[in-house]
Order: C-alpha cells, then structure tokens, then sequence
C-alpha cells in the first residue's frame, strides 16, 4: 500500500455510513476536518424511465463533501458521475434520496465551455450577472476581476473563436465563478484538451481553488488526473452507480502529475478500478 494513499472501502449498503475520516494533505487547509459540510449526498437513487423501459443509473448513493475540500469522482463510463452532478445542481428530480448543499450557490463546468459566439469573452462572463440584475458597471468590474484570476483579461474583448480550446475553458470557469458559486461542479471540462494545456490548467485550478476557497466535485476518467488534483477520490461502480471506495490523497502540493508519488497512487487506484470494471464484466 502506498503510504501517500489511502483506501477506504465504502460502508456496507445497510449500513449507517457517515463518511470516513479524511487525511489531509500536510500542507492543506488546517481546519478541513472541522470545515461544514458544502455537499450533503444521502442514499440518492436515479432511474430514469422512458415510458417503455426504466434504466437505474444511480443506486442508494451517499457522500459528504467538506467546504473547501477538492473531491473528485472517478468510474468507468456510464456509471452515474455526470448524473450525479446535475441532480446537485438541480437540472433533474431526484427519484429518492436527499441532496442538501445549504442553500449555496452551485456553479457548473461542463467538458465543452458553450460559450456565446456572438458575445465577447467578456460579456460571455457577466451573462449570469445580467440575468440577476447586476448593473453594468459593476458586471465590467466584476468579469474583468475574474479575467484577470484566469489571466485572460487582456482577452475580454475578443470573441470565443479567436481563442485556443484551452482559453475557452479557462472563460468557462470565470463565467461559473461570477454567478458567485460556493461550489463548482466540474463535469470532465479538461477531457477534450491536448496533455500539455491539461498540465497548465490543472496548476491554474488548483491556484484559483486555493485563492477562492471554492468547493470542487470534479468528474473524470483520467485516474492521474483524479490524484493530481484531488483530496480525495471517489471511486464509483460501474451502472448502476454506487460508491464502492474512498481514497484520501496525502501527497503534499503542489503535485506534479508524473511525479513518482502520483503515478504510485494513480497505479493503486487504477487496480482498484479494474477489480471493479470486471466484477460487472465490462
């Protein structure tokens, strides 16, 4: 076992499961353990059904995400991660089950940025503000402020075309965080892009998650993506989904993602994971 890593196995499905203890990182945020809970997730089954037949895509799933705390939510495809995070963010019904994020605001990241192309990048950021009446001096304000986090203010009056996947990206994430979310949900938004800009965007997360203090639940396929990022990783079954591992990261930040300790890890969790896939014979 991998001493940065550790596993915790999910409680059994009857059980009365309140999350396992957390070992955070040495150099993370003191008083983690003792933060509020940002996200509150209590035995949530999803089946959606279409008239003909049903299909279960999340079984009795629960998970506690402290404020401040990076989660990221790692499975093998189809097996509820995206579901999961549009019931959080209110884009579906939850067939049964609680979701509780404390009257926080929710902010959602998806893998392509869909950004207005008539709009400037700038204007892309204030659409949120202007549908909550925010005035125009103070939306200019507040996106070029959020520009400036993302280093793209010398950017805000070019329009998405003019620039790279990765930039476009990078405006997705201002354009969540100036509906002044408390949380961000992060649905694969780097899936799409080349290893190099992924590099360069993970350190520019993790640089806009220290400065904010934002609470992130990032979906992914990439395991060493999963462990660069992450303080914990939640591995899930494959279809339906239920959380079937937990492994807090203890690696110090920052994190390299070739790094021999994220490999380790990621090797360790990535085993985890196929035990799992081949259990359901995929």
């Amino acid at each position: 076992m991998n001493p940065l890593v550790e596993q915790t196995q999910a409680a059994p499905e009857h059980a009365d499961a309140t999350g396992p203890e957390l070992r955070a990182a040495p150099d993370s945020r003191a008083a983690l353990r003792e933060s509020p809970v940002a996200i509150r997730i209590r035995d949530v089954s999803q089946t959606y059904h279409d008239g003909h037949s049903s299909l279960k895509a999340l079984d009795r799933v629960s998970l506690e995400v402290r404020r401040g705390e990076f989660v990221c939510l790692l499975g093998a495809s189809g097996c509820g991660k995206s579901t999961l995070l549009n019931l959080i963010v209110g884009l579906y019904h939850v067939s049964s089950g609680t979701i509780d994020v404390g009257g926080r605001q929710v902010g959602l990241v998806f893998q392509d940025p869909a950004l207005f192309p008539w709009l400037t990048v700038r204007k892309n950021v204030e659409m949120g503000m202007r549908f909550r009446g925010v005035g125009a001096a103070e939306r200019r304000s507040r996106s070029l402020e959020l520009l400036r986090l993302v280093h793209l203010d010398a950017f805000a009056e070019r329009r998405p075309h003019e620039l790279s996947g990765g930039m476009r990206q990078r405006v997705a994430i201002a354009r969540a965080l100036a509906q002044e979310a408390d949380v961000l949900l992060m649905d694969e938004p780097f899936g799409a892009l080349d290893a190099m800009t992924r590099d360069v965007l993970h350190d520019e997360l993790e640089a806009i998650w220290s400065r904010t203090a934002v609470t992130v639940l990032f979906v992914t396929h990439n395991v060493r993506e999963a462990v660069r990022l992450g303080d914990r990783v939640v591995l899930l079954s494959s279809r339906p989904g239920r959380v079937v591992a937990e492994f807090p990261i203890g690696i110090p930040r920052p994190r390299g993602v070739d790094s021999v300790p994220v490999a380790q890890a990621a090797a360790e969790i990535t085993d985890r994971l196929r035990q799992e896939v081949r259990r359901h014979g995929r």
